[in-house]
């Protein structure tokens, strides 16, 4: 067996160009087919973790995907508010220990404005339990700061003290701005990859001051209270859109489940947010199953070369396969030698392919997870990824079957008498 070895190393060194090409075919397909299983693998994490170390998100009853979509992702629009009277009554709870309200409707040239408390900074967490940064400026403190996520401060071009003026509504629709009480940039925060990049934070009061001269959505006509007056108001919000919570406990998130869903002075539900994310996932995976079926498509023309230089090699080679029959190698070791070469070919170009990837990961690894959200690192195949090399493997050795069932049926005259 060990000589049978070294005659394939020999073989394979001697035509290692065209081999090289092959192997070359295939650690594209590996590459390709575990960096689309790892990023599967990592953005379902990211995904998941979009939002992290909130136990419950708490809103008017409905649709708890709503909900997610739009105190986390921004997406869609509240069917519904809560009273102010019950985010303060999950604040007081005993099993809470943090919650914070926000508040969302309003606009800046596309980029979501949400409304919440100075300590959003502090609790909200994304990814592996990490927390918000802000890198220039503060947080807001005054009624007419606004800090900004990185993407929109890198969009539009903001630095710190400039004035920004918001829109009521998404502002796709042409919506009315609040052109009388513009903001000032207090703040710009670290990318995270999350929707915290792409939206502008103000303090509850700074969206009750741009409403004081509204009404049913909609200005009040002939009644406009200027920047400068608005701290005479009561700045205290009647309604919120929810209120992300934080328990004591992890242990206590049924029990205030089922008292949020029985609280009587308004219909309320909580939904945790790894369920209504994991039910999110499920509806966005037709995309990566495409990726996948383009990767597996690579690597079946990767297998395919692979038939295809193997049986053109046989040619070549029929005064060599023979000159082993004539020294008393059988078919059957014939066969087990194009099998050898096929397998090591496919196992090289899978060990080419996969630390290609490990290489690229550690390179571009911190660009994805600042442009993207998706925390990638070089990394030890798990089981997934075994299930993929088993079956790159398995592919490689049948794609070799043909080329040895070839050579097995070469005659030992075949090889050795010219060919006219």
């Amino acid at each position: 067996m060990n000589a049978l070895f070294r005659i394939a190393l020999a073989s394979a060194w001697n035509r290692r160009s065209a081999l090289l090409l092959m192997a070359l075919s295939i650690a594209l397909s590996a590459f390709l087919l575990l960096g689309v299983s790892r990023v599967r693998e990592a953005a379902h994490e990211s995904f998941s973790a979009s939002v992290s170390g909130t136990d419950l998100i708490v809103g008017a009853r409905g649709s708890g995907l709503s909900l997610m979509l739009y105190t986390v992702f921004h997406i869609g629009d509240a069917t519904q508010n809560i009273d102010w009277k019950s985010a303060r009554w999950l604040a007081a709870h005993p099993a809470v220990a943090w919650a914070l309200p926000v508040s969302l409707g309003d606009s800046h040239r596309g980029f979501p404005v949400l409304a919440t408390e100075a300590d959003y900074f502090k609790r909200f967490r994304y990814g592996a339990d990490m927390s918000l940064r802000i890198v220039e400026g503060r947080a807001f403190d005054e009624v007419f700061d606004v800090t900004l996520g990185a993407e929109v401060a890198k969009k539009l071009g903001y630095r710190l003290g400039d004035r920004v003026v918001l829109t009521h509504g998404s502002g796709l629709d042409g919506g009315i701005e609040h052109a009388d009480k513009p903001f000032a940039v207090s703040g710009i925060l670290a990318a995270t990859g999350t929707p915290v990049d792409r939206t502008l934070f103000i303090s509850l009061a700074g969206m009750e001051a741009i409403h004081l001269d509204w009404q049913a959505g909609a200005p009040v006509a002939g009644m406009s209270i200027g920047a400068q007056f608005v701290k005479k108001f009561d700045l205290t919000p009647r309604n919120v859109t929810g209120v992300l919570v934080g328990l004591r406990s992890r242990a206590h998130v049924f029990a205030m489940q089922r008292e949020i869903a029985a609280y009587r002075e308004e219909p309320l539900m909580g939904v945790m947010p790894g369920v209504a994310l994991d039910q999110l996932w499920q509806v966005a995976q037709g995309g990566e199953r495409a990726l996948l079926l383009v990767s597996l498509a690579v690597a079946a023309v990767g297998l395919a070369g692979l038939v295809a230089t193997l049986l053109a090699g046989l040619d070549a080679r029929r005064r060599e396969l023979a000159i082993l029959r004539s020294v008393g190698a059988g078919p059957r070791r014939m066969v087990l030698l194009l099998l050898i070469e096929g397998l090591g070919v496919t196992a090289f170009g899978i060990l080419l392919g996969w630390v290609s990837l490990c290489g690229v990961l550690a390179l571009a690894g911190d660009a994805l997870q600042a442009g993207w959200g998706i925390a990638l690192q070089p990394f030890v195949p798990g089981l997934a990824q075994w299930w993929l090399i088993a079956g790159l493997l398995a592919a490689g050795l049948l794609a070799s079957l043909l080329p040895a069932w070839r050579a097995y049926r070469l005659s030992l005259a075949d090889g050795l008498l010219p060919r006219i």
